[in-house]
Parts: C-alpha cells; sequence; structure tokens
C-alpha cells in the first residue's frame, strides 16, 4: 500500500466517520442523560463493534451477505428491530436522570452501555458489505495482507474515536445548561424519532444487485 493510497483511505473514512449515524446519536444522547462516562462506555463498545464488523467482512461474511438474501434479510431485520426498540425506548424517557450538578447515577451498570454502543455498531448489515467493498480497493496483493489490513482497521478505529469522543465530551458541557432550561424531554423525543427512522430506513435497504 502506497503513501496516496492510504492517505485516500484516510480522506474516505474521515468523510464516513463524519457522518451522522446511529453510533454518533447513541453517544450524544448518553451523553445527555447519563454523562460522559458512560458515553464514553457506550463509544468503547462502538469501536468494538467495528472491529468485529471489519474482521467479520475480511473473514467472508460480506460475500455471505452480499449472495444470500435470507442472510441479509434476517441481519437486516435484527438491526433495525433494536434501533427501533432504542427510540421508542429513548423516546419514551423523560428529563435527564442525572443532577443538575451533573452526578451520574449509580444504578445504571456501565456494561450495559458498553453492550448498548456494542449492538448500535453491529446493528448496521450494509456496513459489513460497506468493508468487504472497501477494504480490497486499498490493498496490495502482492503484500502481506495482516499488517495492512491492521492499519486500515486502525485508522478507522482511531477516526471513530475521535469523533465520538469529541461528541460526547461537547454534549456532556452542555448538558448541564440544558437540564436547567428543561429542553431534555424533548431532545430524547426528537433523539427517539430518529433512531426509529434510522430502523425504519434499515428494513428498506436492499442488496447491491
Amino acid at each position: 500500500m502506497t503513501l496516496g493510497t492510504y492517505l485516500l483511505y484516510v480522506a474516505a473514512v474521515a468523510l464516513l466517520v463524519a457522518t451522522p449515524g446511529p453510533t454518533m446519536l447513541m453517544c450524544m444522547t448518553n451523553a445527555l442523560n447519563h454523562g460522559p462516562r458512560r458515553a464514553m462506555t457506550a463509544v468503547a463498545g462502538s469501536i468494538a463493534a467495528q472491529l468485529l464488523v471489519m474482521l467479520l467482512s475480511v473473514m467472508g461474511l460480506g460475500a455471505l451477505l452480499a449472495a444470500s438474501e435470507t442472510a441479509f434479510t434476517t441481519a437486516k431485520v435484527v438491526g433495525a428491530a433494536y434501533l427501533i426498540w432504542l427510540g421508542i425506548k429513548t423516546f419514551r424517557s423523560g428529563a435527564s436522570a442525572l443532577s443538575v450538578e451533573g452526578g451520574e447515577p449509580a444504578d445504571t451498570p456501565r456494561r450495559s452501555f458498553f453492550l448498548q454502543g456494542l449492538l448500535v455498531g453491529a446493528s448496521n448489515p450494509k456496513a459489513i458489505l460497506f468493508f468487504a467493498a472497501l477494504f480490497p480497493q486499498f490493498l496490495n496483493p502482492a503484500a502481506p495482507m495482516a499488517p495492512q489490513f491492521a492499519i486500515l482497521a486502525l485508522t478507522f478505529m482511531a477516526f471513530e474515536f475521535a469523533v465520538l469522543t469529541t461528541c460526547a465530551l461537547s454534549v456532556a458541557r452542555l448538558a448541564p445548561m440544558l437540564r436547567k432550561r428543561g429542553p431534555v424531554r424533548w431532545i430524547n423525543r426528537i433523539c427517539g424519532g430518529l433512531f426509529t427512522l434510522m430502523g425504519g430506513l434499515l428494513l428498506l435497504t436492499r442488496r447491491a444487485a
């Protein structure tokens, strides 16, 4: 892989990661409702999911989803159902569970946020197809595959971590002001609607012909 090829990959990843999606929305709502620490736990889960998706793509699951309508539909329905469930849950949640001072509720285990990040990050079968199609464009078949894959995967994860961390910390800084002025309930309703919309749009997606 040449430097020019790598820089082209970096540009593609930067554009992809900066585009708002379910993981970014999840990160922001968690920072608002549960504080930056739990939001960062969800970020860790999302990053782990992205690594898993990339590994599955390389191992051939992307080819399976591309070839099998049944496999793709099953993965799509499961992912969409989770996003819709998360949307309904967020929509129905009241104002932030945090105090105005910004303390974090002790009764919410952090592992549940990691699991949430893991599920949201892995909820879209299109991501597996995307990585299955993306990676070969930047790999040199004459060079060892493992180091090249490691570089591409670590680059993507670094960009994803930087963007999601920025979102979490930025929203967390605004959270005390938002809780004092009372719009958190409406923000939750908007975010819940967006999660549900993303789940519905995922149901409408089709495999590339």
